[in-house]
């Protein structure tokens, strides 16, 4: 249910979000940290709702259908708005880029999958590649706003280069598990008619 702490916390990650893009407009450095902080937060939710619902005996429907969807709404709205603003720009677009469309890619295999009821797990490296994506835009959301003997957005562009690499290599390992669940051959009713919208 939606009152149980793993989905509050889940909501939450979805909640953090017009804060972090609001704080974008605000040219200062610390509202970079601020934004900075909530995107942590908000990161850090991902790893405390799975460990909560398990811990709590506390998985749902719910919590499965939105934990995915908080994720790729927070990562896309910060990656756009660095776009947006400048702080990610020329070949560093690119593992953006990349990483946006790898969501987009196992979100509709995924629902696709769901359909025919296969469950498709999270593989252990997808998990280092969430990290390092996180990683990569707590650096880029801070900037030039960082230490000055630190390079802090070299730093989050080598990440996200790093994090880019890892999407397309489980990426294409997502692909080729669902792959190989999907067939041409048509649905058919019990009075052996192709079904609406089949091909």
């Amino acid at each position: 249910m939606l009152t149980s702490v793993p989905n509050l916390l889940t909501v939450s990650r979805i909640l953090v979000i017009p804060p972090i893009v609001a704080l974008f407009w605000i040219d200062d450095p610390a509202a970079r940290w601020i934004c900075l902080g909530l995107f942590v937060t908000g990161a850090l939710t991902d790893i405390l709702d799975g460990y909560a619902a398990r811990s709590m005996g506390q998985i749902s429907k719910f919590g499965r259908f939105l934990d995915p969807i908080a994720d790729k709404l927070l990562v896309g709205s910060v990656i756009l708005m660095l776009v947006a603003f400048d702080r990610l720009n020329g070949l560093a677009i690119l593992p953006g880029l990349v990483i946006l469309c790898r969501e987009i890619l196992v979100s509709g295999l995924r629902e696709f999958l769901a359909d025919v009821k296969i469950h498709m797990p999270v593989s252990r490296l997808a998990k280092w590649k969430t990290t390092i994506q996180m990683t990569a835009l707590g650096f880029l959301i801070v900037g030039d706003a960082g230490p000055k003997l630190l390079p802090t957005t070299l730093i989050g562009e080598i990440a996200l280069w790093a994090a880019a690499l890892l999407t397309i290599i489980t990426g294409y390992d997502y692909l080729r598990a669902g792959l190989a669940h999907v067939t041409d051959s048509p649905q058919q009713t019990s009075n052996s008619q192709p079904t609406e919208g089949t091909r």
